[in-house]
């Protein structure tokens, strides 16, 4: 019985509730009155049901899609105007006793080499990174309780945020890890991480069997309902998302947005972020082998849809995407991507030799972060490396109240652009430095506020002459 105030995952993750919606939604394709009915809904932008975002997706009439597309950009700006945030994920282990199908750091693949970082190897790689420009992380690790028991994660955690060389600063660690139990939970929350990000991978429980046919992931309900368990242990924001590929979009899709009404229902907080993977080619791993590959017309309209049915999430696509690719989702959605990144142990304070790989997918965008915040501006969008709500308490609720009211502009617009020139002073080349100088001076009338532009303004001044990490 689908209900999405259950806390058991085949409950609010329902099969039969998906097979019916994916029913519905095919019926209905290209029915225009309810069509736009969903539009007009959409167009309040409080959102849209699992339900009514597949009808949006499975539409075949051009000019609605059109319509579609227009709007999910619209409520993009909406909510988040034009900023976009730049991360890089830093990989600390690729020990694994899962056996994921679809990763080749699943245990049985005996020729990838296996790594894990010493503190003082990641101390390195956070220096490399903040000589970078980089101000938020993402931990990765694989799932082994051995080699990366919870108290490593804490260490490296601590490490990370205790390393200040020159002007750099690791301001937010997000970590991507296995989940975990309650309480692990909340040990991380006392150590200060920002959102816990966990992918579900596949939502179709038969197939999510045969992916993970052994080891802790392979509990499909443990797995499913780890959300549930962060935010009981005090995480405030986390994020979902799907590998896409591996099942039948339209139901991951479903699935996906289930997952959120849950959040929404269970906590009164829905998904900090959604992510919207695809897979791709790996050591050992052949994505042709999955027959369910999508194009990109449909990853970009996947985009769209969940940008229209949960406005206020953001949106976060990694180098998986090549820079075309990328450009095409972030006018539908995206709020967040990875730039310079390595999906090595490692990889950033010294090149890892090709012989040598331990990387858990191949890069399809190479560019260096100066490349991508240039390309960003040269594209009409302002970077951005803020990390102020995190750090001033407006997480969660507190996040999405503002978010949902569409005020949370008045904060991060600012706060953007003081970061953006923090990159400028300390690391951008003069290209970029050009570029970015120009854009700030066209972005600060856009400030509503007259008190806070002109605090800005100040700020702008004194980070200029040395200072740092201002906020509003």
């Amino acid at each position: 019985m689908y209900n999405p105030h259950s806390l058991h995952a085949e409950e609010f993750i329902n099969h039969q509730e998906i097979q019916e919606t994916l029913a519905y939604a095919n019926e209905h394709k290209n029915d225009a009155a309810l069509l736009q009915s969903i539009i007009a809904k959409a167009k309040l932008r409080k959102g849209l049901s699992h339900r009514e975002a597949s009808v949006l997706l499975a539409c075949e009439l051009e000019d609605v899609n059109q319509e579609i597309y227009a709007l999910a950009e619209q409520i993009k700006k909406d909510f988040y105007g034009n900023r976009i945030v730049l991360f890089a994920p830093l990989y600390l282990s690729n020990y694994c006793i899962n056996g994921c199908v679809y990763c080749p750091y699943h245990s049985v693949n005996k020729h990838i080499p296996r790594k894990k970082l010493t503190q003082e190897e990641i101390r390195q790689e956070v220096i490399a990174l903040q000589d970078m420009g980089h101000k938020r992380l993402a931990l990765e690790a694989g799932e082994d309780p051995v080699n990366n028991p919870i108290e490593y994660i804490l260490e490296s955690i601590k490490t990370i945020y205790s390393i200040k060389h020159k002007n750099g600063a690791i301001r937010r660690v997000n970590v991507n890890i296995a989940a975990t139990t309650v309480e692990n939970y909340r040990k991380l929350k006392d150590a200060g991480i920002g959102t816990y990000i966990l992918f579900q991978e596949t939502y179709h429980k038969e197939s999510y069997k045969k992916l993970h046919p052994y080891g802790p992931k392979s509990d499909y309900d443990y797995h499913t309902e780890a959300m549930d368990r962060a935010m009981d242990g005090g995480i405030d924001d986390v994020g979902i998302g799907v590998l896409f590929g591996l099942e039948l979009y339209r139901y991951e899709f479903a699935g996906l947005l289930m997952h959120a009404e849950h959040l929404e229902a269970v906590h009164g907080v829905g998904p900090h972020t959604i992510s919207v993977p695809r897979i791709c080619p790996a050591d050992d791993i052949n994505p042709t082998v999955f027959s369910n590959g999508i194009s990109d017309d449909i990853f970009a309209k996947l985009v769209a849809c969940i940008r229209i049915a949960v406005p206020y999430t953001g949106m976060i696509v990694s180098t998986r995407e090549s820079q075309k690719s990328r450009e095409r989702v972030l006018h539908l959605g995206i709020s967040q991507i990875s730039g310079g990144s390595r999906t090595s142990v490692g990889g950033y304070a010294e090149a890892e030799p090709e012989e040598e790989s331990s990387a858990q997918f191949d890069v399809t965008d190479r560019r260096s972060l100066d490349e991508v915040i240039a390309w960003l501006m040269e594209i009409g969008y302002l970077p951005s490396f803020c990390t102020a709500c995190y750090r001033a308490g407006r997480t969660g609720d507190r996040f999405m109240a503002l978010c949902k009211s569409k005020q949370i502009q008045n904060c991060c617009h600012p706060n953007a652009i003081m970061t953006l020139q923090e990159y400028l002073m300390d690391y951008a080349s003069p290209h970029t430095k050009k570029l970015g100088e120009r854009l700030i001076k066209n972005e600060i009338p856009n400030i509503p506020n007259p008190k806070v532009r002109e605090l800005v303004m100040q700020h702008l001044q004194d980070i200029a002459k040395g200072e740092r990490d201002f906020r509003v």
